[in-house]
């Protein structure tokens, strides 16, 4: 089985290109002072909630991630639908987030950096062909910058999505070797559920 670090080198590949074209506005002297760090950049426990999908490494619950969508900006009928996971892998996955075409969903901002390159999460389509965009929100010197890191078109039950990457590791996105990065969901589609969102620290088990 193909482990999961391998299957987000082709998200990772595209998603560079369009981060690296989002940042060329940024300074020069900025980029050149960033430092990066591999080191956690917060306190978050860890745990391994994707191990029984051949994924052992250790992940950060994101802030509100378990579906009580805490700190969350909601907007075009997104919002919290009773329901999520059924393996409830962060042990209080009694809620999800709920996305008609149009909604959009943030996380509030977490940290990161070159130690934490992916997110993953779960998702289901409410009806056959429904899809979700996702997009990291760096702050950065000049402000919020938003770069499309991948789209999901769920089954009809629930299901892990593959890693997406956080884009933590090109320079001039970090400042002083970290970040804060929002999640942000937007429906395209019919209707998609999220829920258990966890951001990876590249930490094996």
């Amino acid at each position: 089985m193909m482990h999961p670090r391998r299957r987000v080198l082709g998200i990772f590949t595209t998603a560079c290109a369009l981060g690296t074209a989002a940042l060329a506005t940024l300074p020069v002297a900025a980029a050149q002072a960033n430092l990066v760090s591999f080191n956690a950049c917060d306190n978050s426990s860890l745990s391994q909630p994707y191990l029984q999908w051949a994924d052992s490494d250790l992940y950060k619950l994101a802030p509100g991630g378990d579906g009580s969508l805490t700190g969350w900006s909601l907007q075009g009928g997104a919002q919290q639908t009773a329901g999520g996971e059924p393996w409830n892998v962060s042990g209080t996955s009694t809620n999800s987030l709920l996305l008609p075409a149009g909604a959009v969903a943030a996380s509030p901002q977490t940290c990161v950096n070159a130690a934490y390159p992916t997110f993953r999460f779960f998702s289901l389509a409410g009806t056959p062909g429904s899809s979700a965009s996702v997009t990291v929100v760096y702050n950065t010197l000049l402000g919020p910058v938003s770069i499309p890191v991948g789209t999901v078109s769920p089954d009809t039950s629930w299901e892990p999505s593959v890693p997406m990457t956080t884009l933590s590791a090109i320079p001039g996105l970090l400042q002083g070797g970290t970040a804060n990065v929002q999640l942000q969901f937007t429906g395209v589609s019919g209707t998609v559920e999220v829920s258990d969102v966890y951001v990876d620290p590249w930490n094996h088990g």
